[in-house]
Formats: structure tokens, C-alpha cells, sequence
């Protein structure tokens, strides 16, 4: 967050309009570029950890599908003791479609609603500085 203000009354009642504008616009340059940088920091921060988050999933996903595909072929073999061979996998295979079906949708339905990702600390702190400003601007206007 940028330096305060000088609170010192009789500093800022012997500057000039001209001066005293000057270095509010430089604080303000010098807030944004701050809050632009915490902007930039927060979203690397949280684009890392979806990184981390999202190569961690993949592996599970690899080690899920070893693993459903060994339980798979027990399913088939084992219907396949009452009914043919082909018979065990179109039902296993039908079985896998619906669930793939219930799947997607939910996965949609979630997608829906999920918000946009949003800098939220930045966007705080955004919030407080424009109300500092304001409270400054109105206490010094008096």
C-alpha cells in the first residue's frame, strides 16, 4: 500500500495547489502500480498451485484407469460364468456409457456455476485504498 498522506497540517498548508496536486497524483500512480503488482503476484501464486493441483489429478487419473481397467475385465469375466463372453461386455459397456452420461452432466452443471477466478485479495485491498482516499480528500476539503 502507498506511504499516507502527510498529516502534518502545516506542511501541506504551505504547498501550493500545484504541489499538493502533484503529489497526489503521484501517490495515486504510485497505488495503482502497487495494487497491480499484488494483482500480478496473487494470480501467479494461484496459477501454481492450479498447476501443482491439476499435474497431481492427472496421476491419479492415470493410476484410475490402470485400475479400471484390471476391474473391468474381473466384471466381464465374472458375468461371463452366467452368459457369453460378448453378452458380459455389452453390459459392462452400457453400464460405463450411463455412468459417463451422469458424469458429463454434473460436470456441466458445475462448470455452470462456477465462478470466474478473481483476484479477491487485491480487489479488497482496492476497496480500502479508494476509501482512504476518499476519507483524506473529504477530512483535508474541510
Amino acid at each position: 500500500m502507498v506511504s499516507a498522506l502527510p498529516n502534518d497540517s502545516a506542511d501541506t498548508a504551505t504547498k501550493s495547489t500545484a504541489e499538493l496536486t502533484s503529489q497526489l497524483a503521484h501517490q495515486v500512480a504510485e497505488l495503482v502500480h502497487d495494487e497491480f503488482a499484488l494483482v500480478q503476484s496473487e494470480m501467479t501464486e494461484k496459477g501454481k498451485q492450479a498447476g501443482r493441483g491439476a499435474g497431481m489429478l492427472g496421476g491419479a487419473a492415470l493410476f484410475g484407469l490402470a485400475a479400471l481397467v484390471c476391474l473391468t475385465g474381473c466384471v466381464v469375466a465374472a458375468i461371463a460364468l452366467a452368459l457369453p463372453v460378448w453378452a458380459a461386455a455389452l453390459i459392462v459397456g452400457a453400464a460405463y456409457l450411463l455412468l459417463a452420461g451422469i458424469t458429463a452432466l454434473a460436470g456441466r452443471k458445475d462448470l455452470e456455476r462456477a465462478a470466474p477466478p478473481v483476484p479477491s485479495e487485491s480487489i479488497d485491498h482496492a476497496k480500502e485504498d479508494v476509501g482512504w482516499i476518499k476519507t483524506e480528500v473529504t477530512s483535508r476539503a474541510q
